[in-house]
């Protein structure tokens, strides 16, 4: 079947969109987009990749097993690791399900399936040793999470001292939530202190988890449900526990708040029944769920069912349909974004839509709102599925008040008043004044991203301050700025001027896909960079290339290649790539040579426990720099392991293959007294 222009630029949006949403999600803890929105935006993805499999590349969202957690807390790997559950939207996907365990065995034994609510909350992992309480850490990416213990240990429901003990190690997974009238609680203290309301609960319960202060946690009264129990070294009482069922009555017995609106299901059919009952039930449920969580009840036929490379193949997660509700337009207005792209935008009278506030929804391109023909006035139905914000589904003209007229797109940009143009082949009407204050709001915003060159302090406000005082026309004036002009800015003071003139300095430091990235090249994300860059090691060699050579790198498809051929050939942006070179950003690949430091060429180190200064990620760094590898476990052909505090398994298995141990000193003297 033929690709058509359409589905490749659908593609590329799909994935721009799954990509920003996980780094939001797993990596800031500040959710951009609600889960149903995610799992419509990954089915059409799927599907589209499913029946044309020539456009899957390296770097999309299907190809992921998942996203690195965020730097600010200790980074700790999980002993059992959390998957994610696969998503089924009715029952005859529910049924499809079954089918294909089922296929999976050679006889089919008799069973039962546990099922559920589905918390929206955030998943959390708690390790006890002995019985006691030893670490409480966030999901992260379902292998390393963060380390939130003392956050933790505020949970009421959240047993510090086991009821009973268990010998040895003990792993229980649940979900932290907010109760709603928490929830209301909190909202309403914020928005009197004049601080932004959190969208819903979820989001609350995530950035409850995360504050660095405990007695704000405590304040807040997170929940806990907890639903999972792996008990890791007492075999006499693992043997007790056979199923699901038993798992979450021993979860009680222990100590654990368990959620009491389960049921064991003999048949798919009861299971359906047990899921229209709470979909009327859950509108009066104290907390919030996005669906119901089906298990196969017995552990031994789990265990021989397994897992796939990111679900487990006993369980599904049957979720409830995005929410529709009507509201009434207000005003109709256009935003202009990175790229110039204008979008028309609802701004409504605000509705309560799938337990958040809604008061705008995008109305997607010009095409869109001449097929809506809305107006101001309207009434419309709006819903959260398939965007990052919620969009209008269609308008009720019966409702249409006397006298309205039908919306026009501006012919000028409301940001520079420049005319707008709308390419022959795109649906999307753009400014193309490239010193348009929003196009270089935008850029600056992107290029000090966290993925870009991450300039911390440097926000949208920062952004607008700079470019209203006439302080930058475009990203490379960020080299040139003093603590004098910054410090001049409002609501900065001298030393905030000065951190940021110090996070723009370390920036130079940044390599060069990560300049690439932060240059904002249309669909050019941060795998596509790294891409570009280990195949053109410097820039000069990609501005040299040829269309064709380009396109024929692995991952680099027909559109990639045309916006980065077509991007460094403009005048402008060889002008900006000038100018950012001689401010010292590194546009090209570091490479070796003979004065690098190889000292560990060659040999294995594996890190475990809390190094004292270094984190994992640097202290790998360093390793890789000099030569050396890092892997996750230890084997015969490990030749080092990196012992920090805490340190796990790993150390008694060295001490039994005889294999040398190093300390962060130790490891930092190596790598001087080899240079």
């Amino acid at each position: 079947m033929t690709v058509t222009p359409e589905t490749k630029q659908k593609v590329a949006q799909l994935r721009e969109q799954l990509q920003k949403a996980s780094y939001a999600y797993y990596v800031l803890d500040h959710p951009i987009m609600e889960d149903g929105v995610y799992d419509q935006l990954y089915r059409q993805l799927q599907d589209i990749e499913t029946t044309h499999p020539e456009l899957i590349t390296p770097d999309s969202p299907t190809q992921r097993v998942g996203d690195r957690p965020a730097a600010k807390f200790t980074s700790v790997k999980h002993n059992i690791s959390l998957y994610s559950l696969e998503n089924a939207f009715n029952f005859k996907e529910l049924a499809k399900w079954e089918t294909r365990w089922q296929r999976q065995l050679e006889n089919i034994p008799q069973f039962a399936y546990v099922c559920e609510l589905k918390i929206d909350g955030s998943a959390i992992a708690l390790t006890y040793e002995n019985g006691i309480l030893i670490r409480g850490a966030t999901r992260g990416d379902g292998t390393t999470g963060e380390e939130i213990t003392q956050n933790i240990k505020t949970i009421r429901t959240i047993p510090l001292k086991l009821n009973f003990p268990i010998r040895g190690r003990v792993e229980v997974r649940g979900e932290a939530f907010l109760p709603l009238n928490v929830f209301e609680k909190i909202n309403q203290e914020r928005s009197k202190s004049g601080e932004a309301l959190f969208a819903n609960p979820r989001n609350a319960a995530a950035g409850t988890l995360r504050q660095l202060d405990s007695q704000i946690v405590a304040r807040r009264q997170l929940n806990f449900f907890a639903y999972k129990i792996h008990i890791v070294d007492d075999s006499v009482k693992a043997r007790e526990i056979e199923s699901q069922w038993e798992s979450l009555k021993l979860l009680q017995q222990i100590g654990f708040l368990v959620n009491p609106n389960r049921q064991l299901c003999q048949s798919l059919k009861e299971v359906e029944e047990y899921f229209q009952e709470w979909d009327t039930g859950r509108k009066t449920l104290p907390y919030m769920i996005d669906g119901v969580v089906v298990k196969l009840n017995d552990y031994q036929l789990q265990q021989q069912l397994g897992v796939t490379q990111k679900f487990p193949r006993w369980a599904i997660a049957l979720k409830y349909p995005a929410e529709e509700t009507p509201t009434v337009v207000k005003d109709i207005i256009v935003n202009v974004g990175r790229t110039g792209a204008i979008t028309p935008m609802a701004i409504m009278q605000p509705v309560q839509l799938a337990g958040t506030t809604v008061q705008r929804a995008t109305l997607h391109n010009s095409d869109r709102v001449s097929e809506l023909d809305i107006r101001v006035g309207d009434t419309v139905i709006i819903r959260k599925a398939g965007e990052i914000i919620p969009e209008v589904v269609r308008v009720l003209p019966d409702l249409r008040p006397f006298g309205t007229v039908p919306y026009q797109m501006p012919s000028n940009c409301p940001e520079c008043s420049s005319t707008l143009v709308r390419p022959q082949d795109e649906a999307v009407t753009r400014c193309i004044n490239i010193s348009c204050p929003a196009i270089l709001r935008g850029s600056i915003i992107h290029w000090a991203s966290r993925n870009a060159l991450d300039i911390r302090g440097l926000g949208e406000r920062i952004a607008i301050l700079l470019i209203e005082n006439n302080l930058v026309t475009s990203v490379a004036d960020l080299y040139s700025l003093s603590v004098e002009q910054i410090s001049s800015l409002e609501r900065m003071g001298i030393k905030s001027a000065q951190n940021l003139v110090d996070a723009i300095a370390l920036s130079k430091n940044k390599p060069y896909d990560r300049c690439l990235y932060g240059l904002g090249i249309r669909y050019v994300g941060s795998v596509n960079a790294k891409i570009l860059a280990e195949n053109f090691p410097s820039i000069e060699v990609l501005s040299q290339a040829t269309f064709e050579s380009i396109e024929a790198v692995y991952g680099i498809g027909e559109e990639i290649a045309q916006s980065v051929f077509e991007w460094v050939r403009i005048s402008a942006n060889q002008t900006l790539l000038q100018q950012l070179q001689a401010a010292g950003l590194q546009f090209f690949q570091a490479t070796h040579d003979n004065s690098t430091n190889l000292a560990l060429f060659s040999k294995t180190f594996v890190i475990t426990g809390t190094l004292p200064s270094l984190k994992r990620d640097e202290a790998k760094k360093l390793i890789e720099q000099a030569g050396g590898k890092v892997t996750d476990s230890i084997s015969k052909k490990t030749d080092y392991l990196l012992l920090g505090e805490n340190a796990g398994s790993k150390l008694a298995k060295a001490k039994k293959l005889n294999i040398t141990q190093l300390n962060e000193a130790e490891l930092i003297n190596l790598l001087k007294t080899n240079q």
